[in-house]
C-alpha cells in the first residue's frame, strides 16, 4: 500500500514512541527485520530521521504492509490488548485517508479497503447528568445538505420550540422536538437515499422491500442513522421519550402509556436534538458521500 506523508509521520510516532520507546539500536533491529542491513554506530542520525527515511524507502512496497503488521503484532501486547486496540483506532483515523483500515481478529492483523473516513467513537455519557453537561452548541442546520424549503420550515419550528420550552409546556415541547427531529432525519435520508436504503437496519414491509421514507417512524430513522455510524451512542441511548412522540398527541394513547413528561424530560429531549444536529453536521460520512 502507498501511504501519504501525514500517515507515515503518524506511523513513525507509533514505532518510535507510542507503542513503546525504541532506542537507536532497537530501531535498527526493527527495520533489519524488514530486509535492511544497517548497523548502529557513530554517525547514526536522529531516531525520527532514521525512521522517516526507512518508511519512505518501503512505502508502496509489500514491506510497508509487513511493517504495519509488525508494529501491531498482538504477541507484543499480551496482557495489554486494550492498549493495542486503541493504537489501531488512532492509526485508522490516518490510514483511512489512504483508503485502508487495519483490523484485529484475535492474534491476526489484516487490512481492508475503505471509501470512508474513520473516526474514533467518542466516549458517551452513561447517565442523564453527564449527557446534559455536554456542550453541543446551538442548533445550526445551515451546514446540512437538505432542501432549502424544508430547512426554512425546520428553522421556524426551532424558533417556536424555544418559546414553548420557556413557557414550561413539557408535552408540547416534546411533541415539537419529535417532529423537528423526524423532519430533519427525513430530509437527510432524502438527500442520501442510497446510503439509507442500503443500510442493514433499513425497515422493510411485509414483502421484504425497504419502506418508502415517508412510512418510516422516528425510531426507524434513529436506528438507521446510528447503524450508519452518523449518530453516536449517546443520541441512540437517550431518545426513549422521543421515539413514540406521535402517540402523545392522542390523549388516550398518552393515558395508556402513562406518559407524564416534566421539564427534566424536556431538557433530555432538547439535548438529544442538539446532539443529533451536531453529529449530522460534523459527520465525515455524510460530508464524504
Amino acid at each position: 500500500m502507498k501511504l501519504c506523508d501525514t500517515t507515515l509521520k503518524k506511523l513513525r510516532e507509533i514505532i518510535n514512541e507510542e507503542s513503546k520507546y525504541r532506542s537507536g539500536p532497537e530501531l535498527i533491529d526493527f527495520f533489519n527485520g524488514l530486509g535492511f542491513e544497517d548497523a548502529y554506530g557513530k554517525g547514526f542520525p536522529s531516531r525520527w530521521i532514521y525512521t522517516d527515511s526507512k518508511l519512505e524507502q518501503i512505502n508502496g512496497t509489500p514491506e510497508i504492509d509487513k511493517c504495519i503488521k509488525k508494529i501491531f503484532a498482538p504477541n507484543l501486547y499480551i496482557g495489554n490488548y486494550e492498549f493495542l486496540d486503541e493504537l489501531i483506532k488512532d492509526f485508522n483515523e490516518y490510514i483511512s485517508y489512504d483508503g485502508w483500515m487495519i483490523n484485529r481478529n484475535g492474534k491476526e492483523i489484516s487490512f481492508s479497503r475503505t471509501h470512508e473516513i474513520y473516526e474514533k467513537e467518542k466516549p458517551i455519557a452513561t447517565n442523564p447528568k453527564e449527557f446534559l453537561s455536554i456542550n453541543f452548541g446551538e442548533i445550526n442546520l445551515s451546514k446540512l445538505q437538505i432542501e432549502n424549503e424544508i430547512l426554512i420550515i425546520l428553522e421556524q419550528r426551532i424558533k417556536e420550540l424555544k418559546i414553548i420550552v420557556a413557557q414550561d409546556a413539557p408535552l408540547s415541547s416534546i411533541i415539537m422536538i419529535g417532529s423537528i427531529l423526524e423532519g430533519l432525519l427525513l430530509a437527510i435520508a432524502t438527500a442520501y437515499p442510497k446510503m439509507y436504503n442500503t443500510s442493514l437496519a433499513a425497515p422493510k414491509d411485509k414483502s421484504g422491500n425497504v419502506k418508502k421514507f415517508n412510512n418510516w417512524t422516528l425510531n426507524e430513522f434513529i436506528n438507521v442513522t446510528y447503524n450508519l455510524g452518523v449518530f453516536q451512542a449517546d443520541v441512540h441511548k437517550f431518545t426513549s421519550s422521543l421515539r413514540d412522540f406521535r402517540n402523545y398527541i392522542h390523549p388516550y394513547q398518552q393515558l395508556l402509556s402513562d406518559f407524564k413528561p416534566t421539564q427534566d424530560t424536556v431538557q433530555i429531549c432538547y439535548q438529544v436534538l442538539r446532539a443529533a444536529a451536531n453529529q449530522l453536521a460534523s459527520s465525515s460520512l455524510l460530508n464524504h458521500f
